[in-house]
């Protein structure tokens, strides 16, 4: 049995790298998936479908976009986001460590690859719900992120697949990787394991877009340390990690930061695995607007440091190391308009209100709260910086859509950790408050790829016939992230990794 190239993995890297391999030449595509039909989509499906892109500004992006009527376009503020904005963004969050050349085709390519989806009939919209916020009439987007995919990743997978289906891409589900086939030093075809036996097929090229480890608690103990195992997982039960000592074992070197992941702010009633249904909507970003204590009453982070899309990502790990592994997001009524309907309205998530902040400790005593006093003392001492720091500066007023300096920073109070921006007083009734913990989304640990050719390297350089591309991709994210940016990396590199197969030639 041959194929001129086989994709290991059905998400969105894996998509693209068949639909790739399609358009560029391959005759017949093969995609392999361990999983069951009805969990197509590996952790794309998951997500906000939300894709970071360098572009010009707004009449850049109009022409890609399905929900924006000239009329409303009118009263958008869309500032550009240009390559030296993406490339500082991925620099500055991996502590200037990630790998310069990933990171710039990562961006060089962003645009490109977004009109290419487009093209695709990927049903690309402006990310007014999660990106952007009303003020004085006009909706004012923030933090560099502006598309996501309507129905979000439901919408991005259903639409990539019904791209596959079209180019006439074979899919195989409930089909594992085995094992990679070697001839003359380079990759020539797969072991998968179909319908209960081990099925041998050739291929000139394979490509690798299985996933990390963040499913499997084993492997997130042994990289990421004790505790993660009580990490729930926001996506797929699948992407247990197994084809990376399935590369190893053909030279396939690792690389990257495989003692951090991408874990962010969870219901804590969400599932232990990544519910099909609500998916996204276990996501509890609203901490700027408020903030967040730990089950002792006490704040362990700073809410308003950056964008919520460039800390979402790291402050999941902030919540596991507390006491219970928990934390709570606290408001007042000021804020409540602001939250996102689909991560906090009625029937998505447990909410706990209360008319003054002591009932409200009480009430979260019943959910864990440990240290009511502290709980009080916490928000009395919150509330009196926030009150000095406007003393201060009275000519300052607070703006969601831009980093409006609103601290609790002043000549007479500081607090530890600071609240560095959208810094409000929490004392307007009704309160309102939501349990969270940590999700896991993804790992950065990974294969060894060349930037141009996705080809996975070995010590001594490419191994022939061997591409990969998604979350198996190491080295370019450290520690932290910019949102937006992994569906980007999925695509460019999936739509790499498809070229280059195209090219590969038949070992015989």
């Amino acid at each position: 049995m041959y194929y001129d190239c086989i994709v290991v993995g059905s998400g969105n890297a894996g998509s693209c790298a068949a639909l790739s391999a399609k358009e560029n030449g391959c005759q017949k595509v093969l995609l392999v998936d361990k999983c069951s039909p009805d969990w197509v989509g590996g952790n794309g499906y998951f997500t906000a479908g939300a894709f970071r892109t360098v572009h010009n500004g707004l009449d850049d992006l109009l022409p890609i976009v399905q929900n924006v009527t000239p009329e409303q376009a009118k009263h958008i503020d869309l500032d550009p986001y240009s390559h030296k904005d993406f490339i500082e963004d991925i620099m500055r969050l991996g502590g200037r460590r990630s790998d310069p050349g990933l990171a710039a085709s990562v961006v060089d390519n962003s645009r490109d690859t977004v009109d290419w989806l487009a093209g695709h009939q990927v049903p690309f919209i402006l990310s007014f719900h999660r990106q952007a916020y009303e003020v004085d009439g006009r909706q004012k987007f923030w933090g560099g992120l502006v598309l996501s995919v309507d129905d979000g990743g439901k919408g991005l997978i259903a639409a990539e697949h019904k791209a596959l289906e079209k180019a006439g891409v074979e899919i195989w589900f409930d089909c594992p990787l085995v094992n990679l086939l070697m001839r003359d030093n380079a990759v020539s075809g797969v072991v998968v394991r179909k319908d209960g036996s081990e099925l041998t097929i050739e291929s000139r090229a394979v490509i690798l877009a299985a996933g990390g480890f963040e499913a499997s608690s084993e492997l997130r103990i042994a990289h990421l340390g004790m505790g993660w195992e009580k990490a729930k997982v926001r996506g797929t039960p699948f992407n247990t990690g197994d084809c990376f000592a399935i590369a190893q074992g053909v030279g396939a070197k690792l690389v990257g930061d495989w003692a951090s992941c991408h874990s962010t702010t969870w219901d804590f009633n969400a599932p232990e695995i990544g519910a099909r249904d609500l998916t996204n909507q276990f996501t509890k970003s609203g901490y700027p607007l408020g903030v967040m204590v730990n089950s002792n009453g006490e704040r362990f982070v700073d809410e308003g440091e950056d964008y919520r899309n460039y800390t979402y990502a790291r402050f999941g790990k902030a919540i596991l190391s507390q006491p219970g592994s928990f934390a709570f997001q606290v408001w007042d009524s000021k804020m409540l308009n602001f939250l996102r309907k689909e991560e906090y309205g009625d029937g998505v998530v447990e909410k706990v209100y209360a008319d003054t902040i002591e009932d409200l400790a009480r009430k979260l005593a019943e959910h864990g709260l440990t240290d009511q006093a502290k709980f009080i003392e916490t928000f009395q001492a919150y509330n009196a910086a926030v009150t000095e720091h406007k003393l201060e500066n009275p000519d300052w007023h607070w703006d969601p859509a831009v980093k409006d300096g609103l601290s609790t920073e002043s000549s007479h109070l500081s607090l530890s950790p600071p609240k560095s921006h959208w810094a409000e007083s929490i004392d307007k009734p009704p309160f309102m408050a939501v349990k969270v913990c940590c999700g896991i989304t993804f790992t950065f640990g990974g294969l060894a790829v060349d930037p141009e050719s996705a080809s996975v390297l070995s010590e001594s350089g490419p191994i022939p016939g061997l591409f990969c591309a998604g979350e198996m991709v190491g080295n370019l994210f450290y520690k932290n992230y910019p949102g937006g940016s992994g569906l980007s990396a999925g695509a460019v590199f999936g739509k790499k990794a498809g070229a280059s197969a195209s090219r590969c030639k038949r070992i015989m």
